[in-house]
């Protein structure tokens, strides 16, 4: 008896994860001022959540200045745990692989989040925020 109580206890907990995770499905966009001047750099990220799991690509133009193509690149390692996302993007920059991390938290249509990259000269973070794309 205590087994099925158990199990069924284990079930509505994982029940209730799944229900509690946030709605990060569709597009969301992000623009960051670069530092120098020029236009702004705009990322979008599409994703869906399946459960815990998140998938998905981000497309970002590629250079500093929001120049170059802009092209859609995969996520790894995402997960949805209630309101908090975290996943990463794995491109090559002169023939070197560099991972960018992102951690963030759902709110409604913003998602805040923590952008870590490094390029050799130690991990850079930045503080972020991407608004829901409205279809």
């Amino acid at each position: 008896m205590a087994q099925k109580l158990l199990l069924a206890g284990t079930i509505l907990f994982l029940a209730v994860g799944v229900a509690l995770a946030a709605d990060v499905g569709g597009k969301w966009t992000m623009s960051q001022e670069p530092s120098n001047g020029g236009p702004p750099r705009v990322t979008t990220f599409d994703l869906k959540a399946d459960g815990m799991t998140l998938t998905g690509t981000v497309t970002a133009p590629l250079g500093g200045r929001g120049s170059g193509a802009a092209t859609p690149v995969a996520i790894t390692n995402g997960k949805v745990d209630g309101t908090t996302i975290h996943f990463d993007v794995v491109r090559v920059f002169a023939g070197k692989s560099v991972t960018t991390k992102y951690e963030g938290k759902v709110s409604g249509d913003t998602m805040h989040m923590k952008q870590t990259i490094d390029m050799g000269k130690g991990p850079q973070a930045v503080e972020v925020d991407a608004k829901r794309a409205t279809p």
